[in-house]
């Protein structure tokens, strides 16, 4: 989403300058805690953008969301009192060119609005019991949310960035964009380019833009998931595995060993499972309700369900979302960046996980 237009790379960009003008000096730090009051007498603090960790990215933007009035005062007040010209000229340029932009306003209010929805959900999806039906439902209410979003979001922004530009004494209009014309040649034929006004431009090449890739991305893991879901749904729905009747569990079981054949060589026996799974779905406990507590049942009688023992281990080992190692957790904040080390983000992830995987390496 980030990159999805220059605008938005260029509105991550002030919020990094931001953090960094202030967070490179415990001076310029402290006189930021003594003009950001905080709300209900809770100060959000300063964060740093991270690549990769969806909170750090919600939490950026939601202390510059409630605090721009404060921000702003308090890079006045390095402009008046620190000596230093480089970070008067950086606080100028924040207060007077950044922070007092509608348009800026308005990118808040939008990335605050889409970064809390996706972090919401990207935090449940971190859960150990987290299993596909729940994340497809999720995921749903996230698409959901942002084609509503897509509809009637931006007007919405525009009156909640009208209450800061407010407070700010900010003029509650977008910047006018010089459009960047192209040079007839001789043979072709004069045509007026469509004037578009200094909000519907912001609308369409900035709001659309980060909401449509948004939508693309999430709709595409849809739809990988309810494949997914058409595959492995009878295993972890186990009310649907009670209640199918026969010849549909046989069907199941049936598209299932073709999912996982490999030519000759297949990880289950369709009929074998079918055989199983009758018997293993009226033994079951009533208590049970997840597909994890069906592994945990069938653990010490896998001989007795050796098929249904394989099929639940896969679908338990397939993940409902991605992550990569994380350079600034733990030990790997020794290593700074990729910038400064040799050290490959592929053989990094590959390291990680033997140290996740410590017990099975070692054993095998």
């Amino acid at each position: 989403m980030v990159m999805s237009s220059v605008q938005a790379k260029s509105f991550f960009g002030v919020i990094q300058r931001i953090y960094k003008l202030f967070s490179t000096s415990t001076k310029r730090w402290d006189d930021l805690k003594s003009f950001v009051k905080g709300r209900k007498g809770r100060r959000l603090t300063l964060k740093s953008w991270s690549d990769t960790r969806w909170k750090s990215r919600v939490d950026s933007v939601k202390a510059v969301r409630f605090q721009a009035p404060q921000i702003r005062d308090a890079l006045l007040h390095l402009v008046e009192n620190r000596g230093d010209a480089t970070t008067a000229s950086d606080a100028r340029s924040l207060a007077d060119y950044e922070l007092q932009s509608f348009d800026f306003l308005v990118g808040i209010i939008i990335w605050f609005e889409i970064l809390q929805k996706v972090n919401s959900v990207s935090k449940l999806f971190q859960r150990n019991d987290m299993v596909i039906g729940e994340s497809i439902s999720l995921l749903q209410g996230l698409i959901v949310f942002l084609e509503e979003y897509r509809n009637c979001g931006f007007e919405a922004a525009k009156v909640e960035a009208q209450k800061i530009a407010s407070e700010m004494d900010v003029e509650p209009a977008f910047c006018e964009i010089q459009i960047r014309r192209k040079s007839k040649l001789f043979d072709e034929n004069a045509r007026d380019e469509p004037v578009q006004g200094a909000e519907e431009y912001f609308r369409l090449n900035y709001f659309l833009q980060i909401v449509d890739n948004a939508l693309s991305s999430l709709q595409l893991r849809f739809v990988q998931f309810q494949k997914y879901e058409e595959i492995f749904g009878f295993l972890f729905n186990l009310a649907k595995l009670k209640n199918m009747d026969d010849e549909s569990l046989k069907h199941s079981c049936v598209e299932l060993e073709n999912f996982l054949r490999h030519g000759d060589n297949f990880d289950i026996d369709a009929l074998e499972l079918f055989s199983e799974l009758q018997l293993l779905r009226k033994a079951l406990p009533d208590g049970l309700s997840k597909p994890v507590e069906v592994l945990e049942y069938i653990k010490n009688l896998y001989h007795g369900f050796p098929n249904a023992w394989v099929a639940y281990r896969i679908l338990l080992t397939i993940p409902v979302t991605v992550a990569s190692a994380e350079r600034s957790f733990s030990k790997l904040k020794l290593i700074k960046n990729y910038l400064r080390s040799t050290m490959s983000q592929d053989r990094l992830n590959g390291l990680t996980m033997l140290s996740i995987e410590k017990k099975n390496s070692c054993e095998t």
